[in-house]
C-alpha cells in the first residue's frame, strides 16, 4: 500500500512539473539566463572585434562607474525625471478617472479620447511632439499667442528634459487612468451617499473617500511608474538622436547602457550599468513600498 501510494505520488510529481516545464523553460530562456548571463559579463572585459573573448577583472567594471561623469549625469537625469513624472501622471491619472467615473455627459466618448495616447506607438508620439517642440511649431505659437515666451524645447539643455516629461505624462497618465477608473467603480456608492448627508462637499468626499479608498491601486500606479520612469530610453533617444544632448541634459542611465553596448562595444562595462540600474529600481521601489505600506494594504 505505501509503495503504491508513493509510486502515485511520485507519478503525480512528475505530472506536474511536466505540465509547468513549458513556462520553466521560457523562463529559464528569457528571465533567468539573460540576468546571469549580464552578471557574468559585468565581471569581464569582453572583446567582440576579432572573435569574442572574456577576461575576468572582478569588480573593476563597477569601481569605475564612481569615476564615470556621464554615469552620474545620467542617474541624476533620470531621478529627476521620476521626481517629476511620477507623482504628476499619478495625480492627473486619478483626476481624469474621478472625473469620467462622474455622471457627466458622453463620458464613453471622453474615455476613449483621453485612452487613444496610450494606444500610440511611443515612436509616433515622440515624432508629433518634435514637430510640436519646433522654434516655430505649435506648441510655441501658443506661448506666443497668449503673450508668453517660447522656449527652444530640443536645444536647450534647461528645458529639454521637461519636454520629455510632458510627453510621457502625456502618454501614461492615460493608461494609469483605467487602472485608477476600474478602482473607483469598486467603491461602494454608500459611502458617498452617507457623507453628503454629512454636509461633506465634493472635495471633501474625493480627500476623505475616494483617495483612502485608492491606496492599494496608487501604491501599484507609483511602482509601475517609477519603474517606466527609470527604464526611460525610446523617447530620449529618439529626440536626441541617441546622442543624449544637447549638453547630456536628455542623458538617461538605459540610453547610456545602450551607448556603451551597441556604440562603443564595451559589454561588461554596459552590464555593470545594467546590474546599477536594477539594484536602484529595488531599493527605490523597496522605499516606496515602506512608505506606502503596499503589502498590508494590498492584502
Amino acid at each position: 500500500m505505501k509503495r503504491r501510494w508513493n509510486r502515485r505520488k511520485w507519478r503525480d510529481v512528475i505530472s506536474g512539473y511536466l505540465f509547468v516545464s513549458p513556462s520553466l523553460i521560457v523562463l529559464g530562456a528569457f528571465f533567468l539566463m539573460p540576468i546571469l548571463y549580464a552578471v557574468f559579463l559585468s565581471l569581464h572585459k569582453v572583446e567582440l572585434l576579432g572573435g569574442i573573448s572574456y577576461k575576468f577583472i572582478g569588480l573593476r567594471n563597477f569601481a569605475r562607474i564612481a569615476d564615470d561623469d556621464r554615469a552620474w549625469i545620467g542617474l541624476r537625469n533620470t531621478v529627476e525625471y521620476a521626481l517629476y513624472v511620477v507623482p504628476i501622471q499619478t495625480i492627473v491619472a486619478m483626476l481624469m478617472a474621478s472625473v469620467l467615473n462622474s455622471k457627466i455627459k458622453f463620458r464613453n466618448f471622453f474615455r476613449v479620447v483621453y485612452f487613444m495616447p496610450t494606444i500610440t506607438s511611443s515612436a509616433v508620439l515622440t515624432l508629433i511632439f518634435m514637430w510640436l517642440y519646433k522654434s516655430d511649431g505649435l506648441l510655441n505659437d501658443m506661448l506666443n499667442f497668449l503673450g508668453m515666451d517660447s522656449f527652444n524645447w530640443l536645444g536647450d539643455p534647461s528645458v529639454a528634459l521637461k519636454g520629455i516629461m510632458i510627453m510621457n505624462i502625456f502618454s501614461t497618465a492615460p493608461q494609469f487612468m483605467v487602472i485608477y477608473l476600474a478602482a473607483l467603480q469598486d467603491i461602494p456608492d454608500t459611502l458617498y451617499e452617507a457623507a453628503e448627508l454629512d454636509g461633506a462637499g465634493t472635495w471633501r468626499r474625493f480627500i476623505s473617500i475616494t483617495v483612502p479608498m485608492l491606496k492599494p491601486v496608487t501604491f501599484f500606479v507609483v511602482t509601475m511608474g517609477l519603474i517606466g520612469t527609470f527604464q526611460l530610453f525610446d523617447q530620449a533617444y529618439i529626440l536626441s538622436n541617441g546622442s543624449g544632448g544637447p549638453d547630456n541634459s536628455t542623458l538617461t542611465l538605459v540610453l547610456l547602457i545602450y551607448q556603451y553596448a551597441f556604440k562603443n562595444l564595451d559589454m561588461g562595462y554596459a552590464s555593470a550599468l545594467a546590474f546599477m540600474l536594477t539594484c536602484a529600481i529595488m531599493i527605490v521601489t523597496l522605499i516606496q513600498r515602506k512608505l506606502f505600506g503596499g503589502e498590508e494594504k494590498l492584502n
